[in-house]
């Protein structure tokens, strides 16, 4: 169930994501109704309520009989991001300096970790981007984009679909696969394809002469595209 992996991201085990959907969708409920509604023994769903409890997704309601309701989940998602600001920003704080970063060449595998390391790179981006991207990425990337053209960022796109985004420059070209070429502030790349999921396999360096290659040849793609398009108006 998607619901179910997807809440395991928030800190609950899939017993406690079942049992927290089972809350939410029955209201208030007692240990031994869930455990009837779910399938789960009583000493695992009491177990797993405890765990729900002591995680902030429920709260305990005493009476007569003790019962149990989810915390909406508006709410408990605000509380574990708020929390896990708090870390992070310990963390960041209290972490050793760490030496100058290569300038060699780093393999990032699976199609998350690469979306996740070009959306980092576009949100450091001090002055401009070029990208040449499929259609597939752009989508998901937009939003990223368009925060670029808002902080006044050089937006440089490549790409095979029409896109409206006000502010960018846009180019139309031609794409195989789902590929991915893109030089932040003329000193880091990305590149490689992102078509196979946790397969997807993309290169990412601060290697100068390898910026250089890719910057000149995304500067002559741009005048073939430009000479394509004056003499179409011809």
């Amino acid at each position: 169930m998607e619901l179910v992996e997807q809440l395991i991201h928030f800190g609950l085990t899939r017993q406690e994501s079942t049992i927290y959907l089972t809350l939410q969708v029955n209201g208030e409920l007692t240990g031994y109704e869930v455990a009837k509604l779910t399938g789960i023994s009583r000493s695992n769903t009491y177990n797993a309520l405890a765990g729900i409890v002591e995680k902030g997704a429920a709260y305990v309601m005493e009476g007569n009989v003790t019962k149990y309701t989810a915390v909406p989940f508006e709410e408990f998602s605000r509380n574990i991001i708020r929390n896990l600001d708090s870390i992070r920003e310990m963390i960041i704080k209290n972490m050793p300096a760490r030496k100058k970063e290569t300038d060699g060449y780093i393999t990032i595998k699976g199609e998350e970790n690469i979306l996740n390391k070009l959306r980092n790179m576009l949100e450091e981006c001090q002055k401009r981007i070029y990208i040449s991207v499929s259609s597939y990425i752009l989508d998901i990337i937009k939003a990223d984009l368009k925060k670029l053209v808002e902080r006044d960022i050089k937006v440089v796109i490549l790409t095979d679909k029409p896109l409206k985004l006000e502010g960018a420059i846009i180019y139309g070209k031609e794409q195989v696969n789902c590929q991915v070429r893109l030089i932040v502030d003329s000193y880091k790349v990305l590149t490689g394809e992102v078509n196979d999921k946790e397969f997807s396999t993309c290169l990412y360096s601060k290697n100068q002469n390898l910026v250089d290659v890719f910057k000149e040849m995304l500067q002559n793609e741009i005048t073939l595209i430009q000479m394509a398009e004056q003499a179409h108006k011809n």
